[in-house]
């Protein structure tokens, strides 16, 4: 167990299970034991018994196969705008915003954007990603379709002439500022928000790796989709029908127009994408119209909806973007969506018995009984990690009977207790705290009020947590909380260390029994990030000229040996974010080495593996953020004078024969 005193403001990072010495000090005893690793870590592959590997539906087992682990040379941290990954590795710009991805879709023509263009094209700002085998059910790994989050766009960098200076600004007093560039006045049309609307959502392309080893898009694929911000869901599951989801397009409150803000996501059992709304807030105005004790203005409040105008001023363009004409649109927004990517013509349906917050994650596992569970972070300080447990169980022989499994079960959020043991405390209407009397009226003001509900539940408030990943080795859950700037000294627990955390940590939990429907847990700090020679920092032990500092931890993925991948947004080392990994067992625990780094502006997310590791595709979002699109901080893909492209990458090893990031 990780822990951290402090003596004033003078911080001591100590091991619970070291006899009350310091890391530092346990620590020396373990590297001193470990010259091998001081002396060739950094370019090895060792060979050492595989950890247990867990099969869906029951506990982790035994697998005597020896694993090879991680062996590349870490690359150090890049300002440069281009990609770099370590020796041995290709990285090359596969798709890009505005690649054409059917058949009759039209070239990118950056002076001629239209929304019918883009519906055809691939999605601005590719985020989480997923590689889904063909044909289903296999494990193919030169054939399958990706999917790609589109999280958002940046108008100023995809329009020249979108900002203005506004030379009588004031710079604002508060630190609850939007994020946009203050100085500038935005100047949206109704064409560039059409585009905008079009740019958000998801993609689906089948991808096909040729016998030379290069990846293309199979454009005239049955299978490649568009979902974006006008495509017609469904919402299902307890909130359905409730009144705070009726609107004057939608009197019955089952229906919604598009999906927004789509950040993390993850894949079922059976093969469905659930894609989750994350800073939906941005898209809408005028909260401040509404009466100070309306209890749907304090409901919007809680996720920052602006008093006024908006970011981006769709509001101006679209009713339902403006709450003074629908105050309830917003609680449409914010959910998990779930589609079939299989099925070109399956409608996204919004699980709201997944709650509602500021989605990421939603890794899956089948649990020892059958039901799954489903994890996800809220994005935002001071909030909460949940677990949703189906009530029905997984039938792997019927794809058919398991559609439906997200639309009944039980959501539950993580209390962290400082002994290193945890609860999943329920949000069930009617149970605890969750009654009539304190606000909550049925089980569907619950989960779109789910923030509330853990709040009077009392659960540990985290210092923004993202990505929430199973490894599918050791059948372990790693919660990546990216950083809180905002937490102080007195408001510091075990599981949030830190105050003025700039630089994030990842928890790691063990479900009691590995049963992932149970409701307890045991946990430790895996990775406490930050410059490791500045202290309070964690990383497995190794001496701070080991390892590749880290800073924001993002999006995770796993290997088949269990070992990590973390990608990084927001860091703050002054280099470009990256991509980085480290093993989760053995002497090399915690062992972080840099693998891949990206260019000014952009954060890295959605790494993820074909099934053999023979490729890594991993998002490149938001390249230039920062600049304008007649001053841009980033040329990269194109180069030259080209504006900045989101773009996904490709990774493979020289060596044809070998897995992403291991050395033979």
């Amino acid at each position: 167990m990780v822990t951290i005193e402090y003596e004033g403001d003078k911080a001591k990072v100590y091991s619970d299970a070291g006899r009350g010495e310091t890391f530092a000090e346990v620590l020396a005893r373990r590297i001193s034991r470990r010259n091998l690793l001081k002396t060739s870590a950094a370019t090895t592959a060792l060979v050492l018994a595989a950890p247990s590997r867990a099969t869906p539906g029951n506990a982790a087992t035994q697998d005597a196969t020896p694993t090879v682990k991680l062996g590349f040379e870490a690359i150090e941290g890049s300002t440069a705008d281009e990609i770099v990954v370590a020796a041995g590795h290709s990285a090359l710009p596969f798709l890009k915003w505005g690649d054409p991805i059917f058949a009759d879709a039209p070239d990118f023509d950056l002076e001629n954007q239209t929304a019918e263009s883009q519906a055809k094209q691939f999605g601005y700002n590719c985020d989480w990603l997923a590689f889904l085998p063909l044909p289903i059910g296999s494990d193919a790994s030169d054939n399958g379709l990706l999917v790609a989050n589109h999280e958002f766009t940046n108008p100023e960098l995809m329009f020249p002439g979108y900002l203005t200076a506004n030379p009588e600004f004031k710079p604002p007093q508060s630190d609850d500022a939007p994020p946009d560039v203050p100085e500038f006045l935005v100047n949206p049309t109704q064409n560039i928000v059409d585009v905008e609307l079009e740019a958000h959502g998801l993609s689906v392309v089948k991808i096909k790796r040729g016998e030379d080893g290069q990846w293309t898009v199979v454009r005239d694929s049955q299978y490649n989709r568009r979902v974006t911000a006008t495509t017609p869901m469904t919402l299902s599951g307890p909130a359905a029908g409730s009144d705070l989801m009726k609107t004057s397009d939608d009197p019955d409150g089952m229906n919604v127009l598009g999906t927004l803000n789509n950040c993390a996501g993850g894949i079922t059992p059976w093969g469905t994408v659930v894609s989750g709304e994350e800073n939906f807030q941005q898209y809408f105005a005028n909260l401040g119209q509404l009466a100070e004790d309306d209890p749907v203005r304090l409901a919007h409040d809680r996720f920052g909806v602006s008093e006024g105008a908006s970011e981006r001023q769709w509001e101006n363009f679209y009713d339902r973007f403006d709450l003074t004409k629908e105050p309830n649109e917003p609680f449409r927004f914010g959910w998990g969506v779930e589609f079939d990517p299989y099925d070109p013509e399956s409608k996204p349906k919004k699980r709201t018995a997944l709650g509602r917050n500021k989605h990421e994650g939603h890794t899956s596992f089948v649990a020892p009984g059958g039901q799954v569970a489903i994890y996800s972070g809220d994005d935002e300080r001071f909030e909460y990690a949940y677990k949703f447990v189906t009530t029905g169980t997984y039938d792997p022989d019927n794809r058919d009977a398991n559609m439906d499994l997200l639309d009944e079960g039980t959501l539950h959020v993580a209390k962290f207790n400082d002994d290193g043991s945890g609860e999943w405390l329920p949000l069930v209407y009617g149970e605890g705290e969750l009654t009539e009397a304190n606000g909550f009226a049925s089980q569907a003001d619950v989960l779109i009020n789910t923030r509330f509900a853990a709040d009077a539940l009392g659960a540990t408030k985290m210092d923004r947590p993202e990505d929430f990943e199973t490894n599918p080795v050791t059948g372990k859950v790693y919660l990546v909380c990216t950083n809180n700037s905002r937490r102080t000294l007195d408001e510091t627990t075990k599981a949030n260390p830190r105050p003025e955390n700039l630089h994030g940590h990842i928890i790691e939990i063990t479900e009691d029994g590995n049963d992932h429907a149970a409701t307890s847990f045991t946990w430790e700090m895996f990775l406490l990030a930050g410059d490791p020679s500045q202290g309070s920092t964690y990383y497995g032990g190794f001496a701070t000229d080991e390892v590749s500092p880290i800073s924001a931890p993002d999006n995770l993925t796993f290997d088949l040996d269990g070992n990590i991948w973390i990608s990084t947004d927001g860091n703050q080392l002054a280099i470009n974010d990256g991509l980085f990994a480290a093993p989760t067992e053995g002497e090399e625990r915690g062992y972080v080495r840099q693998f891949f780094s990206s260019v000014p502006g952009a954060e890295v997310s959605g790494p993820i593996f074909t099934p053999d590791n023979s490729s890594l595709f991993v998002s490149v979002q938001h390249p230039g953020e920062g600049g304008t699109f007649e001053e841009s901080e980033s040329h990269w893909p194109d180069g030259g004078n080209n504006p900045p492209k989101p773009t996904v990458v490709v990774i493979q090893a020289v060596d044809s024969t070998a897995r992403v990031g291991i050395s033979r």
